[in-house]
């Protein structure tokens, strides 16, 4: 009888920890999986997790191995700081990036040794396959803009000057600075003298503000680099996407374009395992950002080029070869998830059809990354809406997968989850419209429920089953609330129709959507239809200042971040013109100006604003620039709005800082407590 009850017990006390739900903190308590690659032997993954010190305000991230098949992992980096895998060797030792320099744990454990002193440190390296040379990035300073370098007796002056545009670029203001790409001979940890292969060009390589290694490359020979530049400059680089591969040749000096016929977005060079065909992703259109992402497979002998998605209704995120180069897997959105696909490649490729394309994951998930080829499996991360990423192995005949990482499954293993389910309503015009919906952990269908309308930004991003550590639809619900996130117009997932549809739409279907799956949600008893809010950012952002001028008193609340309220200063101020040409169809100025400065601008609807805002506004935003958020907390307040500002002068478009992150959470709960919740609740 004892011990049923010490068990009944333990019973209890498991049952009171599940009942926990998700609060920011915890949320920033998750470690941050991520993989850096299957090792040689295909026997082992080599991954990072992170953590957050919320009290220092930083972050740490270490290196761990776990064997393909799943087992216990093995730690093999604790040095303060991240570490990112560059290359391992046959032998099995690990050479490895941290704080710039090159380290290496011999065997793949026990002590790491110091391989670099490199001046100004590396970032970005690759080893040539022949093992003589690195390639790194580096900035060099290409164009004189400061003061100082103008007027040198004036060292207390502050100024830039500019006779061109993409003066500022996301976050950051134009030094003069410029990424470049660099190799030098290498030799047991010493590197020789370094050779810029793009001198005196005003051009990045990675691709600013967020490429990375996946824009350079050697190949299989070790006698050339691919990389990745728009070689713009001013006005043409900020109104253009035309990204090219580029070839150095390490013998000649001499750089030829590879891509030159294209004039879009050409991205990710990737050979085959046999060297015979080189493969990258490409959209055809200049100035649209989220036009079609196709597969290219171009012959390395001939120079034949072959569009492998080019009749494929969907857009590709990622890829990579098989070891045989006979396949190629890649990711992309579906109906509200990421999933893993392949292409089988016949020996003659003119004769491939899209039709040969197949789906080997599905399910309520994402396949977010994939880290290599394990025999016959691959190594990709996967999450949902309840959890955040971790590493699974996936049964390539069978699409079954198999959880190799469990970094979070202590903080899970109490926590209540949320239930998520996929809902499909007929929109306006008649097609299907895809939605989440997600539940608080305890949902009881006979109460009723705060719901919010969360609105995604892009616009033309896919709304899947991610998991964010702000945007976070398990912290939403944990509050309490019903969430329901449409795959509203210009989501891709849906065929590139739906896609495209919302460029110069920003305010006609994709908002009918959005208040299509509101409507319909609060059909349902559960749903309080005197309790509805609607939140976002960016695009997002802007979805909520049309939605408070349109809305006819459908919500009590609204949280919009970074959005876009006056579209005639936004064209005014934002970088990367490129965008708003596209989505907004034209300048303001134009005598054709389109519907986007009248129609569809939230500042036109001013005069119906009746409803509780809260504003949030990051002051190194330079895509959203700070005019907007402060425009649209000035008409809140002059109109007698019950209204707030938060304003976060140290963030981008995003909040980065993890105890920003955690004011910017309690701060939206907050807000939700006063407007939305009763006050007895």
């Amino acid at each position: 009888m004892k011990k049923i009850l010490v068990l009944a017990g333990v019973f209890a006390v498991g049952m009171a920890q599940a009942q926990q739900r998700m609060t920011p903190e915890l949320l920033w308590k998750l470690g941050r999986v991520s993989a850096e690659t299957v090792t040689p032997d295909g026997k082992s993954v080599i991954y990072g997790v992170g953590y957050v010190n919320m009290e220092e305000n930083s972050s740490e991230r270490n290196l761990y191995r776990i064997p393909v098949t799943g087992g216990q992992p093995t730690q093999i980096t604790s040095t303060k700081g991240g570490e990112s895998v560059v290359h391992i060797d046959k032998a099995g030792n690990i050479i490895y990036l941290h704080k710039g320099q090159l380290w290496q744990l011999t065997g793949g454990k026990g002590e790491p040794k110091q391989l670099t002193n490199f001046e100004s440190g590396l970032s970005n390296i690759r080893f040539s396959p022949d093992g003589k040379h690195v390639l790194f990035s580096r900035e060099v300073e290409v164009k004189k803009v400061h003061s100082s370098d103008m007027y040198p007796e004036l060292k207390k002056a502050n100024a830039y000057v500019y006779d061109d545009l993409n003066y500022r670029h996301w976050d950051t203001w134009e030094d003069g600075k410029f990424q470049h790409v660099f190799f030098a001979p290498y030799n047991d940890g010493k590197i020789g003298t370094a050779t810029d292969i793009m001198p005196n060009e005003p051009h990045d390589t990675p691709q600013m503000p967020f490429g990375g290694l996946e824009d350079m490359i050697w190949t299989p020979d070790s006698k050339a680099i691919l990389y990745v530049s728009k070689k713009k400059f001013g006005k043409e680089y900020a109104v253009s996407t035309n990204t090219d591969i580029y070839r150095y040749d390490l013998a000649s000096g001499k750089t030829s374009n590879y891509t030159e016929s294209n004039k879009g977005y050409d991205t990710a060079p990737a050979y085959s395992e046999d060297a015979t065909k080189l493969a990258w992703l490409s959209m055809d259109e200049d100035g649209n950002e989220a036009d079609q992402n196709d597969l290219i497979i171009s012959d390395v002998k001939t120079g034949q080029k072959h569009n492998l998605t080019k009749d494929w209704d969907e857009t590709i995120d990622a890829f990579q070869w098989s070891k045989d180069g006979s396949k190629i897997w890649f990711v992309a959105p579906t109906k509200g998830t990421l999933q893993l696909f392949e292409i089988a490649l016949p020996k003659n490729l003119g004769k491939f059809s899209s039709k040969s394309i197949k789906q080997i994951t599905k399910g309520q998930f994402d396949v977010n990354g994939i880290a290599g080829q394990a025999g016959n499996s691959l190594i990709v991360s996967r999450a949902d809406m309840n959890h955040a990423a971790e590493l699974y192995r996936v049964d390539l005949k069978s699409g079954k997968l198999t959880q190799l990482t469990n970094v979070n499954d202590e903080i899970y293993s109490k926590l209540a989850m949320s239930k998520v389910e996929p809902r499909v309503t007929k929109a306006t015009d008649g097609k299907d419209l895809f939605s989440w919906v997600v539940y608080p952990p305890d949902f009881n269908p006979n109460k009723k429920y705060p719901t919010l309308l969360y609105c995604q930004g892009g616009p033309q991003s896919a709304l899947t089953q991610y998991y964010s550590y702000r945007w976070n639809m398990q912290l939403m619900a944990a509050n309490g609330y019903i969430v329901i996130a449409p795959n509203r117009r210009g989501m891709p997932g849906h065929g590139d129709e739906w896609n495209r549809q919302i460029s110069g739409d920003w305010g006609g279907q994709a908002i009918r959507d959005y208040l299509t799956a509101i409507d319909d949600l609060t059909k349902e008893k559960y749903v309080d239809k005197d309790r509805l809010g609607a939140v976002g950012a960016s695009y997002g952002g802007y979805s909520v200042f049309m939605l408070a001028g349109l809305h006819e008193n459908r919500f009590k609340t609204f949280i919009a971040h970074d959005g876009l309220f006056d579209m005639r200063s936004w064209y005014g101020t934002t970088e990367e013109l490129f965008f708003a040409n596209n989505e907004l169809k034209g300048p303001y100025w134009d005598t054709k100006a389109p519907k986007a400065y009248k129609e569809f601008n939230p500042i036109e609807h001013a005069n119906k604003w009746n409803t509780p805002i809260l504003i949030v506004q990051g002051g190194q935003d330079f895509r959203v620039g700070i005019e907007q958020g402060l425009q649209a907390f000035q008409l809140a307040q002059l109109k007698g709005i019950k209204s707030r500002l938060l304003y976060l002068p140290d963030e981008n478009h995003w909040v980065l800082q993890p105890q920003n992150a955690i004011v910017w959470q309690r701060e939206f709960f907050k807000w939700l407590d006063e407007t939305l919740k009763p006050a007895n609740n």
